[in-house]
């Protein structure tokens, strides 16, 4: 059963919403940061990204980096940019891409549910990565972003979903990305009860995206916990800010490899290496996109190439070896071009899907790499499988769009 509970967010008024919000921030570099705050003193980037409050260069790791970001935080409240919600609400928000609409309900998820497994992940996490999130945590004693959860299907939560954004938004805006953003306020007492027993019913949730974010949350709620000799698991330390969306709203997209060379081999080496484990179908100069899982693209040489992997080299009843990104692994970026390390090899690089075939195309064409894998997309059902059967995904194996915005809704600890 997953534990949640409403929460007193505190979020920006309805008119400042679109200079608050921001990108999460690790999806852009300090520069990218300070050029998007530009001008802009509400910018939630002066509390996620603080290094842009001081000199270009500046090590985000600098203890007055950190006392920036507390120090920012409580301006913004000060100054009535970010206001605390005088009841507890769940909230429902939404994002717009491609004409296509996903919903999920903002809720506060329960720390011992991922110290104990319930909230499951698909993903290693990295001790430094983790630490850095846990220092942002714990200054600011907030959640300041959310993390991307994904349950499954649920008639009830999915009409609760229906009934409320049947009504106007509290926030509806399209990011300068083109992305479009809404969200709703639950304040109907009855219907928070509904979500909260709804929840109870839900065995697992899944980490979709954000596990760095997702582990430090819990590990600070945790630390609370071992900190406080009163402690009683009712405190708001024992929750973290997650949005939390049905399965089947979620499109995961393709996680592209680029790489810098053949290995030595020349480009018709490599295709008759290929021949071995693939049926390789020449395609020409028109952008080819992979078809089906098992299917890849290949481009090389100015060309594009069908690669179907062959019957027998792979298994479908594994849920790691029937993986896209295990077969190119191993049979070809593994045995043919020798990358074993796909975290450290610096002679492959991965290129979200969201930046399209062109791009994988341009790198190539532009010398800087020798040929581009592109793969079919992995499924919800695969992600829910490999976390429920207690695997890990190989790195860089899923990409979600759009990213949740962040400065929307904001958790504090006490």
């Amino acid at each position: 059963m997953a534990k949640v509970k409403p929460f007193k967010g505190v979020r920006p008024p309805r008119e400042m919403v679109t200079e608050v919000a921001s990108r999460p921030y690790d999806v852009l570099n300090s520069e990218e940061a300070r050029q998007e705050a530009e001008g802009n003193p509400k910018s939630l980037y002066h509390i996620i990204k603080p290094e842009i409050n001081f000199e270009p260069g500046t090590d985000e790791h600098d203890p007055k980096v950190y006392d920036s970001a507390v120090e920012n935080f409580n301006a913004f409240q000060q100054n009535g940019w970010l206001v605390q919600d005088e009841n507890e609400h769940y909230y429902i928000y939404a994002q717009t891409m491609d004409g296509r609409t996903q919903y999920g309900i903002v809720v506060a998820a329960n720390v011992e549910d991922y110290m104990t497994g319930r909230i499951k992940k698909h993903e290693l996490t990295r001790r430094d990565k983790e630490e850095d999130r846990m220092k942002h945590v714990r200054i600011n004693n907030a959640n300041v972003e959310p993390v991307f959860f994904a349950f499954p299907d649920n008639e009830v939560l999915e009409n609760v979903i229906k009934t409320i954004t049947a009504k106007e938004a509290e926030y509806d805006f399209v990011a300068p990305d083109g992305f479009g953003h809404h969200f709703w306020v639950i304040d109907d007492a009855e219907m928070i009860e509904a979500i909260t027993k709804e929840f109870a019913n839900i065995p697992y949730l899944y980490i979709a995206d954000g596990h760095h974010r997702t582990a430090a949350a819990a590990l600070v709620g945790n630390e609370k916990a071992q900190q406080n000799p009163n402690h009683t698991g009712s405190e708001e330390y024992n929750y973290f800010l997650a949005v939390c969306f049905p399965a089947s709203h979620l499109k995961i997209i393709d996680y592209n490899r680029v790489v810098k060379d053949l290995n030595g081999h020349s480009a018709e080496e490599f295709i008759a290496l290929l021949e071995k484990d693939f049926v390789v179908e020449k395609k020409g100069a028109d952008e080819y996109r992979p078809v089906a899982l098992h299917n890849f693209s290949l481009y090389l040489g100015g060309e594009w190439y069908s690669l179907t992997a062959k019957e027998g080299r792979y298994n479908d009843a594994d849920p790691i070896g029937v993986l896209d990104v295990t077969i190119s692994s191993d049979l070809i970026l593994r045995d043919i071009l020798g990358i074993t390390d796909l975290r450290s090899d610096k002679r492959i690089d991965f290129v979200g899907g969201i930046r399209g075939l062109g791009e994988l195309k341009r790198r190539v064409d532009s010398g800087e790499m020798a040929m581009a894998l592109a793969l079919y997309p992995v499924s919800m059902d695969q992600l829910m499988n490999i976390a429920d059967t207690g695997n890990i995904m190989p790195p860089k194996t899923t990409w979600f769009e759009p990213k949740l915005r962040s400065g929307l809704v904001i958790h504090k600890l006490d």
